[in-house]
């Protein structure tokens, strides 16, 4: 989900930017990376790229489309494994590619080069100020939710952070930089005490207020930052429960670009963590049904709208319904080895719930046999011997 979009509302006079942001070609490609036609959207920007050898920016383009395609491959990219502070200390299994890994780190390492080199003729250079920070923040985002190198991922931010604050204090104008240095603030105040000393930030400070700030005037002004920081301050708003400002976002995302399955899959997870249950159901089914209709949406991962439907039909106590979706996510082809564990778990918590005791030892069973040694096979055990509860 996030990325970097084009705004349609910022005003050319207003907001200063790199011209090559404004090309038509640039919009162009952008309009295919917002429908996640992650493969249409990368041939253009590699076509840009090649027409703009030595402009950091251009290099930049790659290595996003590059870095979202790859999180959305780890179905990283569904917000609801960023909404509290269980993505810190959670366990969360993804298979890393390591021709990815380094195709990002050699994308990152050469706009940082470019712009190194721009910044050596004029070190006020704004436009390779921004690409350097841009880089950094993007090699940071793969360290922390690929890698979960948390200390490796911050130490990147600061120094994309401290690139465009540098950027805002040349060109007050250039209303993009503001959106790393909003996501850097809010995050960093968002941190709990105990896990900055832990990775070693305890000195390091950041303000939620003056980070949602800041990204407001990007999703409002930003040339190359608007959906970006629309979809970063919706996650923030649902990390602090105010669902129905986060759902005046995903709305407003998911009108503008209707064939991006996440923008449709958020307005469904909005409803369901506010607790509005059918509003939700209606939601989730509506983006199955989309997801069946050939080319609705250029990529999807079916797997998280029935995993939602699931739980949200077991939280209207809509058993056998539940148990049907929990099942149909955890056949799909593209369901990730741990997701098709924690659906087939709770099908199995859903029949003990429904006291049959015997379909849900299949499930418990299932789970242990796709990874005996996971978190969730030793909940299973658990339960094969005492039947789920609820509690």
């Amino acid at each position: 989900m996030f990325g970097i979009g084009i705004s349609a509302t910022a005003g050319a006079q207003a907001v200063d930017t790199n011209p090559l942001n404004r090309a038509p070609e640039t919009r162009a490609a952008f309009d295919r990376f917002y429908v996640m036609d992650y493969d249409g959207a990368l041939s253009r920007f590699q076509a840009i790229q090649a027409a703009h050898p030595q402009d950091p920016i251009a290099t930049d383009y790659v290595l996003d489309v590059t870095l979202f395609k790859e999180l959305f491959r780890l179905d990283l990219l569904d917000t609801t494994f960023y909404a509290n502070d269980g993505f810190l200390t959670g366990k969360h299994t993804v298979v890393e590619d390591p021709k990815v890994r380094d195709q990002i780190k050699s994308l990152s390492d050469k706009a940082f080069d470019q712009a190194d080199a721009a910044l050596k003729i004029n070190s006020n250079d704004a436009n390779a100020l921004f690409a350097r920070g841009w880089a950094r923040s993007l090699e940071a985002a793969y360290l922390a939710m690929v890698e979960r190198s948390f200390g490796a991922g911050l130490k990147l931010a600061l120094g994309a952070k401290n690139d465009h604050e540098k950027v805002l204090q040349l060109d007050p104008n250039y209303i993009d930089a503001k959106m790393v240095v909003g996501i850097y603030q809010y995050v960093v105040g968002a941190l709990p005490f105990g896990f900055k000393i832990l990775i070693g930030f305890a000195g390091i400070h950041g303000s939620k207020s003056a980070g949602m700030t800041l990204l407001q005037d990007s999703s409002a002004r930003g040339v190359i930052t608007s959906v970006e920081s629309r979809t970063a301050t919706m996650l923030f708003l649902r990390r602090e429960a105010k669902y129905p400002q986060a759902g005046e976002i995903a709305r407003g995302l998911a009108d503008q670009y209707p064939h991006d399955f996440l923008f449709s899959l958020e307005q469904a997870n909005l409803f369901k963590d506010a607790g509005d249950g059918p509003k939700a159901i209606a939601q989730y089914r509506l983006v199955i049904d989309n997801s069946k209709r050939p080319g609705y949406f250029p990529a999807s991962h079916l797997e998280l709208a029935y995993f939602g439907l699931a739980d949200t039909l077991r939280g209207q106590k809509m058993y056998p319904a539940s148990v049907d979706a929990y099942r149909e996510a955890a056949f799909i082809p593209t369901t990730s080895p741990e997701l098709k564990r924690r659906c087939l778990l709770a099908a199995g918590q859903v029949y003990d719930l429904m006291n049959d005791h015997d379909k849900a030892r299949q499930q418990y069973q299932a789970v242990i046999d796709a990874g005996s040694d996971s978190v969730q096979a030793e909940q299973a055990r658990k339960f094969q011997h005492s039947a789920y509860t609820g509690h």
